[in-house]
């Protein structure tokens, strides 16, 4: 480890009452730290006290280590364990956080996703895209499946109905019926449709076309969006890799609740959450150092 010990030695003999002569013909050739362990060894209670200050201030880590310096943070985390790198995440600020997720590839991005609460992806895909663009790019199989989700009660599904074209409806009664329904007009056959017995009820769902799911699939998500969680996490995926970028995603994941966004950046390799940790406030750093890993600040002074 290289880090450069940043105390004076002026300061420091004073701090010890170490005399310059001392300090020429004994110390000349050792660093900070050997000094303050030599004295210590020696029985000088002052560099006792100085050095036990250095394992309890964070202020006095700051200045010692030179912790506003991100290159020197590295260096203490390059020997540091996953766990204590870890241990840092919980103090990131969220702006930091969300730079973290920079480093990982959209592909993993998308398969974080997918493991997060059906809200929060939702809530994702919705800073990237319009409710209209979601259902036009939803495949057809996952229409069906909104549409006949037993969350929605078939009498939503025929409030709704209204919004369908004439024709559409037609060709749903005729599909399970047999019958025309061209001397009805829509709420006749709407009236017709609602005397459907479940199963052919959703029959007369899959029959309509894909345009017709959509405008009904939109009208009720409108109303009742949380039923857009119903949608299968890999459908809003493979969306986000059809039609967005990284830098667009990242961007978007923005508004996920911090908690799952730092069990992503767990995810990172050691070297690359070192960096995203530099970021944190070098206090906060030491203090937390002086927390979880007091025997690492032993391990630095006494090399």
């Amino acid at each position: 480890m290289s880090i450069v010990i940043d105390t004076d030695l002026t300061t420091l003999m004073s701090k010890l009452n170490i005399s310059a002569a001392k300090m020429q013909q004994e110390y000349a050739l050792m660093t900070i730290e050997e000094i303050v362990e030599a004295e210590a060894e020696a029985g000088n209670q002052a560099a006792v006290k100085y050095a036990t200050e250095l394992f309890q201030s964070p202020d006095m880590l700051v200045k010692i280590f030179k912790l506003a310096d991100p290159e020197n943070k590295l260096e203490i985390m390059s020997e540091m364990s996953e766990d204590q790198l870890q241990s840092f995440l919980p103090l990131m600020e969220e702006e930091d956080i969300n730079e973290g997720l920079k480093f990982f590839t959209q592909n993993k991005l998308l398969k974080m996703l997918e493991e997060i609460p059906p809200e929060q992806l939702v809530d994702t895909v919705f800073e990237m895209f319009s409710q209209e663009e979601v259902v036009r790019f939803l495949p057809e199989d996952q229409l069906d499946k909104f549409l006949t989700d037993t969350d929605i009660e078939k009498n939503k599904v025929l409030n709704h109905l209204p919004s369908i074209p004439q024709e559409y409806l037609m060709q749903m009664y005729e599909s399970v019926t047999g019958q025309t329904g061209e001397k009805m007009n829509s709420d006749q056959i709407i009236d017709k449709l609602s005397d459907l017995n479940p199963l052919q009820f959703q029959d007369a769902l899959l029959s309509m076309q894909p345009v017709a799911k959509q405008q009904l699939t939109l009208s009720l998500a409108n109303e009742h969006k949380d039923l857009y969680q119903n949608i299968d996490a890999h459908a809003y995926t493979n969306m986000i890799n059809t039609y967005k970028q990284q830098p667009e995603l990242v961007k978007a994941m923005s508004v996920i609740e911090p908690e799952e966004k730092l069990k992503m950046l767990h995810e990172l390799p050691k070297d690359l959450l070192s960096i995203v940790i530099t970021q944190l406030d070098a206090r906060e750093f030491a203090d937390n150092l002086i927390k979880e890993s007091p025997e690492l600040i032993a391990e630095i002074m006494m090399k």
